[in-house]
């Protein structure tokens, strides 16, 4: 048998919709049909039933698109910071996973049609599906197919393009050709499936786990009560399941847990690890699932005398010496405090301390967050250390916050940051081994009721609310 590469997937032609569900719909007719005509020619070449090496014939599947056209721009609500195309134009972007993305999709549409009462045109794309994407993220090439074989794909099927996968966009550097259609989204779908297969990869559990509520935490000791947290409460207070990394394997690089709730409004915690890297990674990632917050919560060296070990550092700003970000959002723009999250953190260590108005300021500090990329920073002389700190106003250094608040100013995601000192090694309190045991023991518990209270805050304010017009440009892309 050979492979059935003359015959194509279903055609459809483009349709216009008034009304988000007949056009989320179609969109999962165009992506289902287009993915399991490549799932079925992939089948077929796994059994060898190959066509004439020497010219092979590519077999393409192809990503739904959305389009509007609109000669307004205008928005109902100038206090929603998304919704709404921000000048005259034709808007389009492609699409991927209805079964993640159908909900998502449904607010995006509900709000186009209220702002600008226009149709929603769903077709098929000329951007290729690559067939590692249509397979899933628990797909493996190296496990599923030899090496022989391996080789061959390309000559058959779509592969990822990394041309198609960049953050223009989402940067601000997207720069279009004569007649070319406006971004609609800040990601492709490409660009999406890449993160998703990613995602399972890094955390250990499928992107459908996810919700919109996320903690990254740089040590496990964080975890470990989380995780008796989320058993506990899996079935009660509105949570459905509590999902975490095969207890059966190794643990992946940077394991995440899932507390679910309908409509995936639980909240996730990821234990990023040590480090800028890690932190960019995870978040450049996670952002692809549209969350509608993500905070740290994690351990920081205090760099004022009057801060105590246990004390807790509401970021305010940051002093960005983490690198990695440079060329993709430079240290000269600011990341600025979202006020509604702030004000959630601020209540959360109210309510859970029992420390109210001016008897904060004993337990809590707020300022300014250096995040390095050197984790021997104490080596360096203190001449060298506070001239920077001290012109900065820090009153901490840690590894991973300017990271993420700086991704989260990028992709347009709601920021926090809240850090508990455990060290002061500019007045001589080193992190040693006993020292750091028992100050883990005493205050991880504490600090984590701080961040699961602040998710609680913040969704009963509702997500509208959340996503602040601080995080959108003068000239933006419409979803979220």
């Amino acid at each position: 048998m050979k492979l059935s590469s003359d015959t194509p997937p279903k055609s459809f032609r483009p349709k216009k919709f008034k009304t988000p569900d007949k056009a989320i719909s179609y969109i999962s007719e165009i992506y289902q049909a287009q993915v399991e005509y490549l799932r079925a020619q992939f089948d077929a070449f796994t059994r060898g039933d190959l066509p004439d090496v020497k010219s092979p014939k590519k077999m393409h599947g192809y990503y739904p698109y959305l389009r509007i056209k609109t000669e307004f721009a205008k928005r109902d609500d100038i206090r929603r910071s998304y919704g709404f195309a921000p000048k005259p134009g034709i808007y389009s972007t492609t699409l991927t996973r209805p079964d993640l993305y159908a909900h998502y999709w449904d607010e995006q549409l509900t709000l186009l049609l209220q702002n600008h009462d226009i149709p929603l045109e769903v077709g098929v794309s000329d951007t290729p599906i690559p067939v590692h994407f249509a397979l899933g993220e628990d797909f493996h090439p190296e496990k599923n197919l030899g090496v022989e074989q391996i080789g061959r794909v390309p000559h058959y099927f779509d592969v990822p393009d990394l041309d198609l996968m960049n953050d223009e966009i989402p940067n601000s550097m997207h720069i279009l050709r004569q007649d070319q259609e406006l971004p609609l989204a800040l990601f492709t779908a490409p660009r999406a499936d890449l993160s998703l297969q990613r995602l399972k990869h890094y955390t250990g559990t499928s992107p459908l786990d996810f919700q919109n509520y996320v903690i990254f935490t740089n040590y496990q000791f964080y975890i470990d009560e989380f995780v008796e947290i989320g058993r506990r409460q899996s079935g009660t207070n509105g949570y459905t399941d509590f999902v975490m990394p095969d207890a059966g394997g190794r643990l992946p690089q940077m394991p995440a847990y899932h507390l679910k709730r309908d409509g995936n409004e639980g909240i996730t915690m990821v234990n990023i690890g040590v480090g800028p890297s890690n932190a960019k990674t995870i978040t450049d990632h996670i952002a692809v699932l549209r969350p509608h917050v993500w905070l740290m919560l994690g351990h920081c060296a205090g760099l004022r005398n009057s801060q105590k070990l246990g004390d807790y550092v509401l970021a305010h700003g940051y002093l960005r010496e983490d690198h990695i970000l440079d060329d993709d959002l430079p240290t000269s723009i600011p990341i600025p405090p979202l006020a509604e999250v702030q004000k959630s953190l601020e209540e959360a260590v109210a309510r859970v301390t029992g420390n109210t108005g001016y008897d904060l300021k004993s337990i809590m500090r707020t300022g300014t967050v250096a995040t390095t990329d050197d984790r021997n920073w104490e080596l360096h002389t203190s001449d060298r250390q506070n001239l920077r700190l001290s012109q900065s106003r820090a009153i901490a250094m840690d590894m991973e916050s300017g990271t993420i608040a700086a991704n989260g100013f990028r992709f347009r995601v709601p920021y926090g940051t809240l850090l508990c000192v455990s060290d002061k090694p500019l007045h001589g309190q080193l992190k040693l081994p006993g020292m750091a045991n028992s100050f883990y023991r005493q205050q991880v518990e504490q600090h984590l009721q701080v961040g699961l209270e602040t998710m609680e805050i913040l969704r009963e304010a509702g997500a509208d609310k959340l996503h602040s017009r601080k995080l959108r440009s003068f000239s933006e892309v419409a979803f979220r």
